[in-house]
């Protein structure tokens, strides 16, 4: 779990909640005098403000006094920075916008993307939501799942969208690609993100239709945006059952440095709760961190981060070919992961950004004798240059190389050997306009080019956007785009006569936004080509892996939320309904993946207690049942879970111990202890009378229960 993510969120609560209440009030026009209606009011740095009512008033209570920053922005306008004295009885405020003509009356193209920042007050998701929805225990993928058009498959852990596998979702920081966003994991071990959702100022999570900037995805885009220099120094302690963090963090004027050592043992966790796997060796991590911010001109922003981290662990397996020779699985891997990137205004109208990125990734299994080695370093570098042509057209042009060197070898008892390599270098040129053709109508064309050198193939891929804005709240898009992507290392490695993989998006979506509520209908459609295709009993026969699959998508998605209605509460309600079918991989006829479910329905709700300061979070998710292969019956994929329904918990007490924040926070998963089942394996062959024996696959335990005692000692001059 991200402690040092949590620790973060839950001690800005504390000191929300520790001051006398100041209100600031006053009136946001426009140049010509009219009221500015649903602009977004806030205290820079804090999460407290307010939106304009239909007078353009606006009223909100702060527990900070003396100099601060109050933010006003608003699509359509320029955003506006004043330095105000807040204090007891403060007069009302008297604030103009300009209009921005490159944005024209709050025309944005939504279509596909779930977009969030600390500087977009109106955003969907941020990162405070990502570290308070319960269930989610910190991990940014875990509470993605509560968004519209992903899939829960709680064996994995990973994100799954729109009737995509897993391979097909793409995270990027500060656009560039991350080779690894997962933990290492075996078969029904799920895994987690590797990274904590405060690193990130903004995210944009997009479904499908993103832009013409990235490359080598199917089906969605994680879009990470990370911080930029903090706002004062600080250190944090967390004491928790799964492990401790320690970090640290020093600000100068023009720069930054932070630091974290991570330490998590499940042992003595696992210990005291019952589990259903039989572990050899509980999951054990150390990880550390280093971000280094400097502030290079008033404009230009340079930031590095890495991380390092080595995770182990060791189960027994149960082989249900083998009921009484249960396979010993042993797992240890280490992950280093650098992140660079620079960015510089130039005469007003050039913006540069640049960025590398380079992973290094070692995982060594052995699953009783035999013994698996993989390898694998990435490295990805871009360039992109903006462009503003006039008020109505922004230009954004860039390039790219993602390299890749991957290796594998495989020891059997046998005293046989097998060996892999995959080295691919993917170029890419890109350009994307945003065109403004009135003040409700505005156009995103994009086109993308790519090379891979181990396919030996290129492919050109146009992407258009649309929006109109039918009133001043709502407004429809269109969403257009061809998607590639290479094939995975683990069929590359057998053969690389193989071809990219494509998916081509069509997304119609309906965003109605306005007095903190939202209400967002999707529709979409995926038609997939030259999927990967094998024989299951042949995957090692080069010429037994093809290009010849194909699948399609089709979906329908509404999302709720409202920050505005109750006092201190904060819910949303989304919904998803999926029909997929493929024929890929070793399916022997097109069929509903069995990582796909029908209907998917999330409640997340948040309460601010305040009398006792505490903050409760409750989620409730429903899944239909997902299908899986039955051989004991005729057809293929015929057979169905029963659905999947999980309540969780959490609650975070705010308090001061010797004049430090002080947190104590508890969370459980799964709160009522049902019996969810993920699907079933069978034997490989049946038994004397003809049946295939077989055995559920369920969560490692019912719950998942954590407590955490936190502490930030802030410096002081």
């Amino acid at each position: 779990m991200k402690t040092a993510a949590l620790l973060s969120f839950l001690l800005t609560l504390l000191t929300l909640t520790s001051q006398a209440q100041v209100t600031v009030q006053g009136q946001v026009k426009d140049a010509q005098g009219q009221p500015v209606v649903g602009a977004n009011v806030y205290l820079k740095g804090l999460y407290d403000g307010a939106s304009t009512d239909g007078n353009g008033a606006f009223q909100f209570s702060t527990k900070e006094t003396g100099t601060q920053t109050l933010v006003i922005s608003f699509l359509g306008y320029l955003p506006l920075e004043k330095q105000i004295e807040v204090y007891q009885s403060m007069p009302a405020l008297h604030l103009t916008l300009r209009q921005d003509q490159r944005q024209l009356q709050a025309v944005v193209i939504s279509a596909g993307a779930f977009e969030a920042s600390d500087e977009k007050r109106s955003a969907l998701l941020n990162s405070r939501d990502i570290v308070t929805t319960a269930g989610a225990s910190a991990d940014i993928m875990a509470a993605l799942n509560t968004l519209p058009g992903t899939q829960k498959v709680g064996e994995e852990g990973k994100l799954f969208v729109r009737g995509g596998d897993s391979y097909e979702a793409k995270t990027f920081i500060d656009g560039l690609l991350v080779a690894n966003p997962y933990n290492a994991s075996v078969p029904d071990v799920p895994a987690r993100g590797r990274f904590s959702p405060f690193l990130f100022s903004g995210m944009a999570f997009s479904s499908g239709g993103f832009s013409a900037e990235y490359g080598q995805a199917l089906s969605s885009a994680l879009l990470l945006q990370s911080q930029d220099l903090p706002d004062a120094s600080q250190t944090g302690v967390s004491l928790m059952s799964v492990g401790a963090t320690l970090s640290r963090t020093k600000r100068w004027e023009n720069t930054s440095v932070a630091g974290s050592l991570d330490y998590t043992n499940l042992q003595p966790y696992m210990r005291l709760v019952p589990q259903r796997q039989n572990w050899r060796k509980m999951p054990e991590t150390k990880a550390g961190s280093l971000v280094f911010r400097h502030k290079t001109s008033k404009t230009g922003l340079l930031k590095v981060y890495g991380t390092y981290a080595h995770s182990q662990f060791g189960l027994f397996q149960p082989d249900i070919d083998r009921p009484q020779q249960p396979v010993a699985v042993d797992l240890s891997n280490r992950n280093l992961f650098l992140n660079s990137t620079f960015e510089e205004v130039y005469k007003e109208k050039w913006t540069l950004q640049a960025g590398m990125a380079f992973t290094h990734t070692k995982d060594f299994l052995q699953a009783d004798a035999t013994q698996i080695s993989t390898q694998q370093n990435a490295w990805n570098g871009k360039a992109v240059i903006i462009r503003d042509l006039g008020y109505a057209v922004t230009l954004r042009t860039g390039a790219e190389v993602q390299l890749k060197n991957y290796q594998q070898t495989l020891e059997t008892p046998e005293a046989t050997a097998w060996s892999g390599a995959v080295k691919d270098q993917n170029v890419a040129a890109f350009a994307e306009a945003d065109v403004y053709l009135g003040d409700k109508l505005v156009a995103r064309p994009g086109l993308r080019w790519e090379r891979s050198s181990a396919l030996d193939q290129q492919a050109l891929s146009p992407r258009m956007a649309l929006a109109y804005k039918v009133n001043a709240f709502g407004q429809f898009s269109f969403a257009y785009g061809h998607f590639y992507q290479t094939p995975e290392h683990d069929y590359l490695k057998y053969t690389q006569n193989l071809s990219f993989e494509r998916a081509d998006h069509y997304i119609l979506n309906y965003q109605h936004t306005a007095n903190k509520r939202t209400l967002r209908i999707e529709g979409y459609y995926k038609d997939y080509q030259h999927l990967i295709k094998y024989n299951a009993l042949q995957l090692r026969d080069a010429s037994a892996i093809t290009n010849g699959g194909h699948g399609y998508a089709r979906g329908v998605e509404v999302f709720w939320r409202d920050q505005q209605t109750l006092k201190g509460a904060d819910y949303w309600v989304s919904y998803s309904l999926l029909d997929s079918k493929r024929l890929y991989k070793g399916y022997p006829v097109a069929a509903q993946p069995g990582f796909a479910s029908t209907h998917n329905v999330n409640l997340v709700y948040k309460q601010m207690i305040f009398p006792i300061k505490t903050y409760v979070g409750f989620t409730y998710s429903y899944t239909s049942g997902r299908p899986y292969h039955n051989p004991n019956l005729e057809g293929f994929m015929q057979s169905q879970t029963k659905n999947y329904q999980d309540l969780s918990f959490s609650a975070s007490y705010l308090t001061t111990f010797k004049g430090h924040s002080t947190i104590l926070h508890v969370a459980c998963t799964n709160l009522l202890g049902r019996e969810n089942v993920f699907g079933y394996r069978y034997a490989a062959s049946p038994d004397a009378n003809g049946s295939y024996a077989f055995q559920p696959v369920v969560p490692g335990a019912k719950r998942f229960a954590v407590i955490a005692l936190m502490f930030s000692i802030n410096d002081r001059k």
